[in-house]
């Protein structure tokens, strides 16, 4: 009886083990991805509050005053529940620092 027990862990042992591995490899997958994703949609974040300043540049001739003008007058959209922007102006002729992070 001991070794139909046995004989059952040996035989299901390397197909359990396979299980496991396969079970790890797809979680840490969309942990990676989730991860990308994340970075993605910062990324996205930041490139669409630069547009619209280049964009305030190309029509007006000077950057805008502030991220809440970006807002108003841009339609520059972005999840502020879930980022924080840093907009910082030098001057109206010259690029703003623009830092987008996730809260």
């Amino acid at each position: 009886m001991v070794k139909k027990g046995c004989n059952l862990i040996k035989e299901y042992g390397l197909a359990l083990c396979l299980f496991f591995a396969v079970g790890a490899f797809v979680i840490f997958g969309l942990n990676e991805a989730k991860t990308a994703q994340g970075e993605e949609a910062l990324r996205v974040a930041r490139e669409s509050i630069l547009r619209g300043a280049i964009r305030c540049y190309a029509l007006e001739g000077v950057y805008p005053p502030s991220y809440e003008y970006l807002k108003e007058n841009y339609g520059v959209q972005i999840n502020e529940d879930k980022y924080t922007v840093f907009y910082d102006i030098f001057a109206s002729n010259m690029m703003p620092d623009i830092t987008v992070i996730e809260k």
